[in-house]
């Protein structure tokens, strides 16, 4: 199979993973202002239960099944084998988990009819087959289903979605573009898969590693569910879940950027790993370590600097606590971004889950401890410094298990510019906040300066990543020319 560019794939990931959250991010200010706080609440809240049966259900099966794929990409017979087991593996687990599900949480309870919605949901990730695509290293086919699908689900959000009552359509929107999303996909795989035989298949080989994938998995839903879901069962009130909601919605979008490499990055180091080509793996994740430090300083320091001017123009009124929120997280775009770069790019690719098990699972005990100590008296602050401590952990941990095998004190020198230069930009963003403007061109201002100031200091310390990059695209449009 025919190797597709590691450049290319990251534009497509990052466009993938984004329009994964375009939806609520373009009708966040819409969303905001017709349901108001506490029916978002109630909405993150169902959300982060109908995840825990979807991570039940999938037992790891993502992370494993992309990397299996991967190993086989030259073997087509091989590949298709390995599809189709992991795919009714997937059916009869996530069967399971549907069932649970609805004896629990679906037929009875104060939301049972959002509930039931998202049993649609569950029933959407049998049929979720793009871990398949991401391991034949085709992000191509992703990113165009979800164009058409969540462009069409904007459109039913504003024409549908009128008052605080239209929730259950909210959640219905929702649900059907996922299993939608989910169906499209189908129609590429036959270009991809051979037929196979129903004898040679041996679908529960599969479930030991997906199980040892599963244990991790379960941690990180500790940590970013368990926080929405203890401030909704702590507070009847679900405005204080919708604030953490709203606060985490800008910084996951950031965080997608920077973390979408590592989903490009596993099925090729994988490859490398299966060919025993030790040198490329350590080079591209050199590569990857400079290249969240140039996107996660300016981010952090960003964040802080417009969060307060940023909010009430984007959100609207009655959310000045997102502004703190968003500005207390944004620390972890750097620990996840780094812990990306070891855990997903490194660890797992390298079949050295018990690692990464061990580091995820250290973060959400840590992350419970905390939660259980602040959310009582500080809801979702305590929420958000709970997860910023919890990713810290899993990244300390991470780099102490690796540390005989990368030289850290090299590595973390290439932060050095990046600070400097997203310093002077935090800086540049202030000075321009103070000046008398309107609101909006104030905020425009300051982020346009600001990303210009960090451009042109990284220029000026003769920064190599950056320099190498517009040699690069010098290069490029010479090319075209």
């Amino acid at each position: 199979m025919e190797k597709k560019s590691v450049k290319k794939n990251y534009l497509y990931n990052v466009t993938y993973q984004i329009l994964l959250i375009i939806l609520p991010l373009l009708t966040a200010p819409y969303i905001s202002r017709v349901l108001g706080a506490e029916s978002i609440g109630i909405y993150s809240y169902a959300l982060s239960i109908s995840a825990y049966f979807i991570t039940f259900g999938s037992l790891g099966v993502d992370l494993y099944a992309q990397r299996e794929i991967a190993y086989y990409q030259d073997d087509k017979k091989n590949y298709s084998r390995t599809f189709w087991e992991i795919t009714i593996l997937r059916a009869v687990t996530m069967s399971i988990s549907i069932f649970i599900f609805y004896f629990t949480f679906a037929s009875n309870g104060e939301y049972q009819v959002f509930y039931k919605i998202l049993l649609i949901e569950l029933i959407g990730k049998c049929f979720d087959i793009s871990w398949f695509f991401k391991g034949v290293e085709d992000f191509k086919k992703i990113v165009l289903r979800n164009l058409v699908i969540k462009i069409l689900s904007i459109i039913a959000i504003f024409t549908l979605v009128k008052t605080p009552d239209d929730l259950n359509l909210y959640f219905w929107i929702y649900v059907l573009s996922v299993i939608l999303g989910n169906l499209s996909l189908w129609l590429y795989l036959p270009k991809y898969v051979c037929k196979v035989e129903i004898q040679s298949l041996k679908i529960f080989r599969h479930l030991k590693p997906t199980i040892s994938l599963f244990i991790p998995q379960i941690a990180i839903q500790v940590y970013t569910l368990l926080d929405k879901t203890m401030i909704g069962a702590i507070y009847e009130d679900k405005s204080e879940v919708g604030y953490y909601e709203q606060g985490q919605k800008i910084i996951n979008m950031l965080l997608t950027v920077i973390t979408s490499l590592g989903t490009v990055m596993l099925p090729r180091i994988a490859n490398f790993f299966a060919n025993n080509k030790k040198n490329e793996v350590k080079s591209y994740m050199e590569k990857s370590f400079n290249f969240v430090f140039l996107l996660a300083f300016p981010m952090i320091f960003g964040i802080i600097a417009v969060a307060e001017d940023f909010v009430p123009i984007f959100f609207g009124p009655g959310y000045d606590k997102v502004a703190i929120l968003m500005s207390v997280i944004s620390p972890i775009l750097l620990f996840i971004g780094m812990s990306n770069v070891i855990g997903t790019q490194y660890l797992l690719p390298t079949k050295r889950q018990k690692e990464y098990t061990i580091s995820v699972v250290i973060g959400s005990i840590v992350n419970i401890c905390i939660n259980g100590c602040l959310i009582w008296n500080y809801g979702a602050l305590g929420a958000s410094i709970g997860t910023v401590v919890a990713e810290f952990t899993v990244t300390l941990v991470q780099i102490i298990i690796v540390r005989k095998e990368f030289e850290f004190k090299k590595i973390f020198k290439l932060a050095i510019n990046y600070i400097i230069a997203s310093i002077i930009m935090f800086i540049v963003c202030k000075i321009v906040s103070v000046i008398p403007l309107n609101e909006i061109i104030s905020l425009i201002i300051q982020v346009l300066s600001g990303i210009a100031t960090y451009g042109l200091i990284l220029i000026i310390l003769k920064e190599k990543f950056v320099l190498n990059i517009l040699r690069q695209l010098k290069e490029k449009i010479k090319d075209r020319r």
